[in-house]
């Protein structure tokens, strides 16, 4: 009961409903390859399909580029930049439902982020 007060109070201080929690759970979860995704890029002049990127993947986008990164097995990842024009856009679909609790938000913590690893020449 005490965590179902908290995370109300967190809702109401933050002004999240459980919409905007289990989109950012989603988020999170497909920053760290949790989740199927299918990205197709499209040509609005000549309406053909230019690419599609399937798989446990993340999405970072700013105005005129998107940067795709894959895991591909373990410790494996594969990233790959794309140029958005006036006439080329994309899309991401979900391909899986995925279990999100819209009454738990999600903080990931990794060490190897704050602590990075230092290369010593000798």
């Amino acid at each position: 009961m005490k965590k179902l007060l908290a995370v109300a109070l967190i809702a109401t201080l933050t002004g999240c409903n459980d919409a905007q929690v289990a989109s950012s759970n989603i988020s999170k979860a497909s920053d760290m390859f949790e989740v199927d995704r299918r990205i197709v890029f499209y040509n609005g002049i000549t309406n053909d399909y230019i690419l599609t990127i399937s798989g446990k993947c993340s999405i970072e986008s700013n105005s005129h580029k998107l940067a795709v990164t894959c895991k591909t097995g373990v410790g494996q990842y594969k990233k790959h930049y794309l140029g958005i024009s006036d006439n080329v856009t994309y899309f991401v679909e979900q391909l899986d439902s995925i279990g999100i609790d819209v009454y738990h938000y999600r903080v990931i913590f990794k060490p190897s982020i704050i602590i990075p690893d230092i290369d010593v020449k000798l």
